[in-house]
């Protein structure tokens, strides 16, 4: 499955403190409604319907991570906040499932995006280059 996402907030603006607990921040509530929406919205337009989750399968994720300007980013600040709006939008029943994370900076341009590839595992092709893997090669 390969999905094209608006670029999230970094895990710095992701978390607040209030009241003693840490919550999940307006800016990082609305990411991950605008996540549940956009991927509602396309699953409709393509006919597809609801996606079904793999039923605790095992996950390789592959992010392109395109950020919206030139600043310096920590790509790690950028997962977290991904990975837990798909988890929200149901594309997966637990982020606990993805035993592969790749996370690629690519060129940067507005508006920024996230462009990411979901494969269940044991993997046909390599997520990087594309090449097939011979699983007696492993």
């Amino acid at each position: 499955m390969k999905l094209a996402l608006p670029y999230p907030p970094s895990i710095n603006h992701y978390w607040r403190h209030y009241r003693g607990r840490t919550v999940i921040s307006r800016e990082g509530r609305r990411f991950r409604e605008d996540i549940c929406d956009f991927l509602a919205t396309s699953a409709q337009r393509s006919g597809n319907g609801p996606r079904k989750p793999p039923a605790g399968g095992r996950i390789a994720l592959c992010m392109d991570a395109f950020p919206p300007d030139r600043r310096r980013r920590d790509l790690d600040n950028i997962q977290k906040p991904v990975l837990d709006a798909l988890e929200h939008a149901e594309v997966y029943l637990d982020d606990s499932q993805i035993d592969l994370l790749l996370t690629r900076r690519r060129a940067s341009g507005k508006p920024g995006r996230i462009e990411v590839q979901l494969d269940e595992l044991p993997l046909r092709r390599c997520p990087l280059c594309g090449a097939a893997i011979n699983p007696e090669n492993n």
